[in-house]
């Protein structure tokens, strides 16, 4: 670990605490392979507050003069509001941030990590965003369904009826974001330049927390409910982080629930997320990370008829049929125990009544085979890329080479969660 971040890092840490904001026993530093994080610069006790940063310095929508505001067409969501304001905003006013600006990740870190910017072929969802070379989508899928929306080995039926899905088909919903952001800033500013944009739209999404104005409800959509904290956004993400966060409307305050040595990491948690979609929104995946999973909806739904999909809609558990490493959720077991109780059981089952009829042999045979062509699929695309990695041999290719590193790691994730669910199911 290099203690020393650089001489725009210190120069940042002094503007922030000018600002009123509070820093006590933490400082940023560089972590051998890995980004900037937050270090203990001493001894932290338990129920400690290590940082403190007032509203006032913080990059709100109500940073922003109400003239910029209405300069955009109306839907035009506050992410892609900030994002015109830090590209084509009054260099006066954006120059309070410039210190802080000077630390943030570069567009090429962006553009490395984060698979919505990925070349076409090592990219390919199901969405208009950027369609594949080929125009009808039949190249290999090097990134997980769950991201990509599509599979290499399995025939996704197109499904007539839409449902809100939890971490399924991410590239496509943060294109959407990316791709509508875009449309509204242009027509107010024609002249702004996508890469510029979009590296500000990535700054604010990887690095943006929670926050509404005064007075206003919480927004139907929560990318809406954001702003930047400085200094904060060193903090690298844990699952089980010891760091409690809150905002009172004043001020984010962060405190340490246990007590840290001096030289040791601090982190926060980003929320109790897969590592689909820690990579979609932030470029990075968790080697150990207790929310991560996988889901069986393409699998599952194109075994079940209508009635039954009726029948599981009406009860309120169609999709999100998740696997992780501990075994099926409720949703999985239910749609399962469908597939061979009698009707009137499987109600009383559902609202737990009674468990007459349910088999835990002929549950775990089910959800076993489902699990299995996950399992297929993860092998089937870690030779594919395997393959097309041996093939990216030359130093031109490197970029390539890495990026598919990234993905050949986390189908190698998946194929751990397929095993592993397996083995707990089958005990």
């Amino acid at each position: 670990m290099d203690e020393s971040p650089g001489d725009e890092h210190v120069a940042f840490k002094q503007w922030a605490e000018s600002q009123g904001v509070l820093i006590k026993g933490i400082t940023p530093a560089r972590f051998p392979g890995r980004r900037l994080g937050m270090v203990a610069t001493r001894a932290i006790k338990e129920n400690e507050i290590i940082l403190s940063v007032p509203v006032a310095v913080m990059l709100t929508i109500d940073s922003i003069p109400s003239s910029f505001v209405r300069s955009f067409p109306a839907g035009t969501s506050i992410h892609g509001i900030l994002a015109a304001f830090l590209t084509q905003g009054n260099s006066d006013l954006l120059s309070k941030w410039d210190t802080w600006r000077r630390v943030w990740p570069s567009w090429q870190e962006f553009e490395d990590s984060m698979p919505v910017f990925w070349p076409e072929q090592l990219r390919v969802s199901n969405s208009e965003f950027q369609k594949t070379r080929d125009g009808g989508g039949s190249s290999p899928v090097l990134l997980p369904p769950s991201i990509s929306g599509r599979w290499n080995s399995l025939k996704k039926r197109q499904l007539k009826v839409n449902y809100e899905m939890r971490y399924q088909d991410l590239l496509r919903q943060q294109e959407k974001r990316l791709k509508d952001a875009w449309a509204h800033v242009i027509t107010a500013y024609p002249e702004t330049d996508w890469e510029n944009f979009a590296h500000h739209w990535s700054i604010i999404n990887s690095r943006s927390f929670y926050y509404i104005s005064p007075g206003k409800e919480e927004p139907e959509d929560w990318n809406d409910a954001i702003a930047m904290v400085p200094f904060a956004d060193y903090f690298n993400h844990a699952d089980d982080a010891a760091c409690d966060v809150k905002f009172d409307g004043r001020k984010y305050t962060f405190m340490a629930t246990k007590s840290y040595e001096k030289g040791e990491e601090v982190y926060m948690s980003y929320g109790s997320h897969s590592n689909d979609f820690l990579l979609v929104e932030y470029g990075f995946c968790l080697d150990e990370n207790p929310s991560d999973g996988i889901f069986l909806d393409d699998i599952i739904l194109k075994a079940l008829t209508m009635e039954e999909k009726k029948e599981l809609a009406a009860q309120e558990c169609f999709g999100n049929y998740e696997i992780t490493s501990a075994g099926p959720n409720a949703n999985t077991t239910l749609v399962a125990c469908l597939k061979y109780m009698r009707r009137e059981d499987w109600l009383n089952y559902v609202s737990g009544k009674s468990q007459r009829g349910f088999d835990a042999r002929k549950t775990t045979a089910l959800i076993c085979a489902w699990v299995d062509v996950y399992l297929e699929e993860s092998r089937a695309s870690i030779g594919i890329i395997q393959d097309q990695y041996n093939a990216a041999s030359s130093d031109s290719e490197k970029s390539i080479r890495e990026k598919m590193d990234v993905a050949l790691s986390r189908w190698k994730q998946i194929q751990e969660i397929c095993e592993n669910a397996v083995r707990v199911m089958r005990v």
